[in-house]
This record gives structure tokens, sequence and C-alpha cells, in this order.
């Protein structure tokens, strides 16, 4: 099974197109070292075989035909001609002197190369040699042969031959099982990955990729799909706790509602008393639609929609504008409310946005606080990034629940009795993440301080 889809991949189809052009430039390759070899051995043969012919020639114009036949007695008798073959022919090619015994029976032209198996073993030699010679006429009409055994040169080109061919067939062999092993190899990892597809499709986000701790960039590709399940589970589990969460609480706005709505139905007309029920009605239907308001506001955040109003933006100027705007509920709960810090703190954002963040945190501040406790909104250049900071000193929040309070209506225990509805800090957590802001949250002993690291204004 495998196997059939690792010869159907693409991959495979790339690696035998690859194998192809690889082949042709190594045969290229191949052929011109060979090529050259070889006609490197033939050519020094050549030139020595040429060179005496050569001398021979001129031997024969100096010294005659008997002079050329003492000098030919001489090469053969010379072991340093052991190689060389000799024949001086009349004119009808009877043999006059040499070391070939008659004439080659194939060799028909008047001058030029040849090349011929002899038809006896040379001395020293059991076996007929290849010959290759030059031959000619002399001015007499005599014929004159000078070669050299090329059997060992043959042989030698054969066997680079024989290499060339051999290294390339193996080569050829090698890439393509290289080719097999790497393609079945990335059809498995493909395969794994297929397979948990499956398995989440028909059970749930709960399977993983597997790993083979290889630390190569398959276990690098699953680790980031591992991590991508892992973020879509966690969001749908939160869109389920939302959910709850939303159903939880506006069934008692919509129950009371309902039961107002009927008592009227059923009641009495009373102009005061109905007047006090539309109003109640009015406030819950409020609250409702600030929960559906503040959900879609954070959607809309979440996805991005809003960076075509980055700006520049002083956070001193927007931490005053928040805490002047808050100055009067907080001196209704006997809070004290001041801003410190830098004169100038600059960040690139949304002025709109970041105002809502840092609102809702002095809110939270001022409701969660300590009556006639302290809020301090700071704003200050830390190691050159911005950063505001809100700190209060109530009874903060417990650090096994600070990851939590960013959720969609996640409230603490002692927050329920409290107005709100639990989307505040889900907002701030959305801001700061389109901003690429990192939220800090500390013990102010008492109390939390929450800080806000935005990157320095581009």
């Amino acid at each position: 099974m495998l196997l059939a889809k690792t010869l159907r991949s693409s991959t495979f189809k790339l690696a035998l197109i690859a194998i192809a052009t690889f082949g042709v430039v190594v045969s290229a390759l191949f052929s011109y070292v060979y090529l050259s070899t070889s006609s490197y051995v033939r050519g020094r043969s050549d030139r020595a075989i040429m060179t005496e012919y050569s001398s021979l020639q001129a031997a024969y114009e100096r010294l005659g035909r008997d002079g050329l036949l003492a000098l030919i007695g001489q090469r053969i008798a010379d072991k340093s001609f052991a190689d060389s073959v000799y024949i001086l022919a009349d004119p009808s090619l009877a043999p006059m002197g040499g070391n070939l015994k008659t004439w080659p029976s194939t060799v028909t032209a008047g001058s030029g190369w040849t090349e011929f198996r002899a038809s006896e073993p040379l001395p020293n030699a059991t076996n007929p040699p290849l010959l290759r010679a030059m031959l000619g006429t002399l001015p007499g009409g005599d014929r004159l042969l000078v070669g050299r055994d090329i059997s060992e040169l043959d042989s030698f080109t054969d066997q680079i031959k024989t290499a060339v061919i051999s290294v390339g067939a193996l080569l050829v062999v090698l890439a393509g099982l290289a080719s097999i092993l790497v393609t079945r190899r990335t059809v498995g990892r493909i395969e794994q990955i297929n397979a948990t597809s499956r398995a989440i499709m028909q059970s749930g986000l709960d399977k993983r990729i597997p790993l083979r701790g290889s630390h190569d960039e398959w276990d690098r590709v699953a680790e980031n799909l591992n991590l991508m399940l892992e973020r879509i589970e966690t969001l749908m589990g939160e869109v389920k706790q939302v959910s709850d969460n939303v159903a939880h609480d506006l069934r008692t706005p919509l129950t009371r509602m309902r039961g107002r709505l009927e008592k009227a139905y059923h009641g009495q007309r009373a102009s005061e008393d109905d007047q006090a029920l539309i109003g109640h009605t009015i406030a819950d239907l409020d609250a409702v639609l600030r929960i559906f308001s503040s959900i879609t506001r954070i959607a809309q955040i979440e996805t991005q929609a809003r960076k075509d109003a980055f700006r520049t933006v002083n956070l001193v100027e927007i931490a005053g504008e928040v805490v002047e705007l808050y100055d009067a509920a907080a001196e209704q709960d006997g809070t004290r409310l001041t801003v410190v810090g830098d004169r100038e703190v600059l960040v690139t954002g949304d002025r709109d946005l970041i105002f809502d963040a840092i609102a809702n945190l002095v809110d939270n501040a001022i409701k969660h606080g300590r009556t006639g406790g302290q809020v301090v909104v700071a704003t200050e250049n830390i190691g050159g990034s911005p950063v505001i900071s809100i700190s209060d000193d109530g009874p903060g929040i417990p650090e096994c629940e600070r990851e939590r309070v960013f959720k969609r209506f996640y409230r603490l225990e002692r927050s329920r009795y409290t107005s709100g509805n639990g989307l505040g800090l889900s907002l701030v957590a959305a801001v700061a993440r389109l901003h690429g802001a990192r939220i800090e949250m500390l013990d102010n002993a008492p109390g939390l301080k929450l800080r806000l690291w935005f990157s320095p204004a581009s």
C-alpha cells in the first residue's frame, strides 16, 4: 500500500526526473573521460609509430634497401622495440625482412593507417596481437609497414569503458534506491498527518500527530500542526464556555423581563407601576444589548480589522483622559485615582481601542479594589519599551486565576455579586493581541498591578 503510494507520488516523479537529468550529465562526463583517455593513449602510440616510420623511410633514402633491412634487423634485436612490428616487402608483397613472416592479408590499402590482428604470435608472446600500423610505398616500389602491438592499450581502454559504464550504472541504481527511500519516508510522514486528520474528523480534536524525535523539518511541521490543533481545541473549548456563560448570563434578565411582562399582561393597568415595569425591562434589555455589543466588539478586534486606524499616540494623554473620565466614579467610592510617570510615552496603535482597554482596567481597579483605597495609573518607558500599569490595593487576583480571567464571561467567585459581564478583560486581551502588547500581572502587596508592555513606536 505504502509502496504504491510512493510510486504514484509527485515527489517520486520529481526524483525520477532528477535522476534522469543526473544520469545524462554523468554519462556525458564519463563519455568525455573515456574518449579523452582513449584518444590520448592512442595518440601517443600513433606518434611513436609515425616517428619510427619516418626514421626508416629516411634510412631507405640514405642507405637503400640493404641498409634498411640491416636497420630493421637491429630494431628487432633491440628489446626496447619488442612491441614493434616491421615488414619490408617487394612490389609483389613478398616479404624481404622484418618480424612479420607474411604481408597481412587484410591490409590492402597502399598507404596510411590500419589496424589488424596478426596471423601468429610475436616472439615472447602466446596470442596473436592486435596491431596498429602505418604503411606506405618507398621510392623503389617496395612496401614498408611499421606498427606496434596495441593489445594492452586496447585492453586498457576497454577497462576504462567498463569502469565508466559500471560506475554510471551503480550511480543510477543508488540514486534510484535513494529516491525511493526518501520518497517513501516523505509519503510515510504525510500519511501519518493524513491519518491523524481523518481521526480528528471522526473522533475529535484530542488526536495529535506523532513525533519521531528526529528534530528534522517533518518533526517541526508536526509540532506546528500539533500546536495549531491545541490552539483550535482551546478556542473550541472557549466557544463552548462562552455559549454556556451567555446562556447562563442571559437567562436571568430574560426571565425577569418575561415575568414582568406576564404580570403586566394579567394585571390591571396602573400608570406608575407600568412605567416602573417598563423602565426595569428596558434596563435589562440594555444589559443584554451591552453583552452582545461587547462580544461583537471583541470579535472585530480579534479579526484585526482595525489596523487601518493605527497612528503614533501618546499613552500619557490617553491615561490622563481615562483618569479624568473615572475621577467622579472613584471619588464616589472614596478611591483616590492618580496618574504618574513620564511626560511622553509613544506607541503605534488605535487610540480608541487603547483608550477602551485602559478604561476597562481602571474600571475594574475601582470596582474590585479596596473601598477608600488608591488606584495608580503609571506611564513610563522601561528599557526602551512603552509601558502602562494600573495598580490598586485591593484583594488582588490569585495567581492560579490570572490566566483564566481573560476568558470571556469568566468571573471570580467574589465578583459574581458585582455589576459586570466578565468581558472587560477579554476586550483588554484582544486589544493587546492586536497591538502585539504583552500583559503582565504582578502582586502589588497588597493588591494587583497589571502592566501592558507595548512595542516602541515606529
